[in-house]
């Protein structure tokens, strides 16, 4: 009889942690599935990167068991399903069939699926990282039967979820994390700012930027250099000053004001004997980023902004396919200007500057990170008697654009030197 009786004691504690293993089990399983699987590949390879040491580690544990999403997906339900189905068994040895029923619906709800997905919803990286190797064991005890399955959800449902954000989404994000937005964040109201500029900036184009012609302070190339004139130029306060020949819209160079401090207001030298610089001329649909890349280059910081009259004629190709650019060469020694030629060339985006020769150097069409030798004397526009350019008939200048526009659109705020004219609205 007492034989009988501790068998019956040892079935009946065998019995009681046969059920708390399931029950921890599928709560271990429950938690890992919205732990794990609230992860995705690009959040986890973030930190692996940019995280805290413990969270670089962290991810780095997780991050193999994590690359097969439905694999990982199907054994933990696998496993989770299995457990639940397995603990009314046992409770019913225990307890009647409406009690097991009502036992077991009450320790999964609370014990396997409330409290488990609490804890592991804000501490899932670090209890996926630590039963990382016990996952990776559950998936290949079930890979018989989660492998196919995961294989016909890749099918259905594409295999790889990249979670990368869209432009304005990664906007809205950093305006989160600043901390005018009150969530905590650390990024500071310029920081903010600053980011939204440059993730603005390919989106924007040179006539969104630009000055317009008529605002456009130039000097004409027949003019002389007497004291009215000097004086006009101070009072500007410009470090360049495009010049024009016959109509202001028809701007083919400019001066650069440091290159008149040893000329004499009495002298009265003409504009055209003095060191005018080539001007180079953009579509008014080219990208800031582009505009940008180019005044790095270091060739001029002011550009012509120029549009088609023509508005039937197809735009040109930017993404570097095969397109004719018509090309107007200006001789450098004295000769006579080359002939006006039809090029069809395959060109990177960012070759649109129709002012500047290559001159063989290599290194012009490198990344801004190479150093490249300057040649001074191209940026120079000689005269010496040629005709001076002027602009074809099917385009027309609408306006300038120099590197502070640029900046500014970056900064989101303006720019202001000591020459500039601050007037305060308020």
């Amino acid at each position: 009889m007492a034989v009988e009786y501790r068998c019956c004691e040892s079935e009946f504690f065998i019995h009681i942690l046969i059920i708390v293993f399931l029950v921890c089990f599928a709560g271990l399983m429950s938690g890992l599935t919205l732990g794990l699987m609230s992860m995705s590949i690009v959040d986890l390879e973030v930190l692996a990167q940019s995280g805290t040491p413990k969270d670089r580690k962290h991810a780095a544990k997780i991050l193999p068991v994590v690359r097969n999403q439905h694999l990982l997906l199907c054994t933990l339900l696998i496993c989770n399903a299995a457990s639940m189905e397995a603990l009314p068994i046992f409770l019913d040895s225990l307890v009647t069939a409406w009690g097991a029923i009502l036992i077991s619906v009450t320790l999964i709800l609370l014990f396997g699926e409330i409290i488990p997905q609490s804890v592991c919803s804000r501490h899932g990286l670090a209890i996926g990282a630590t039963v990382a190797p016990f996952v990776r064991v559950l998936v290949w005890i079930c890979f018989p039967v989660a492998y196919p399955i995961s294989k016909l959800l890749d099918y259905l449902l594409g295999h790889g979820h990249v979670a990368l954000f869209r432009r304005a989404e990664l906007k809205t994000l950093v305006n989160f994390h600043g901390n005018e937005a009150g969530k905590g964040g650390e990024l500071t109201h310029d920081e903010t700012t600053i980011i939204a500029g440059a993730l603005e900036l390919s989106e924007k184009t040179a006539s969104d930027a630009m000055t317009p012609i008529s605002e456009t302070f130039a000097i004409d190339i027949n003019a002389k250099l007497d004291k009215e004139l000097m004086n006009l130029i101070v009072e500007k306060g410009h470090s360049r000053v495009p010049v024009y020949y016959e109509q202001p819209t028809n701007i083919i160079g400019l001066i650069l004001a440091k290159n008149l401090l040893a000329i004499h207001p009495e002298d009265e030298v003409p504009v055209k004997n003095v060191t005018i610089r080539r001007i180079p001329r953009v579509p008014d649909t080219l990208p800031l980023y582009d505009i940008l890349n180019e005044f790095q280059k270091g060739h001029s910081h002011m550009a012509i902004v120029i549009r088609k009259c023509n508005k039937t004629e197809q735009p040109e190709n930017i993404n570097g396919a095969d397109y004719p650019v018509k090309e107007v060469k200006i001789d450098v020694d004295g000769e006579k200007p080359a002939q006006e030629k039809t090029l069809k060339n395959k060109r990177p985006p960012l070759q649109k500057w129709k002012s500047f020769p290559n001159n063989g150097n290599k290194s012009f069409r490198g990344s801004r990170s190479r150093k490249w030798a300057k040649d001074m004397d191209s940026d120079i526009l000689h005269i010496n008697g040629n005709p001076l350019p002027k602009l074809p008939e099917e385009e027309e200048a609408v306006g300038v654009i120099t590197m502070e526009d640029v900046i500014e659109e970056l900064l989101q705020e303006e720019i202001y030197d000591e020459t500039d004219h601050h007037v305060d609205d308020s």
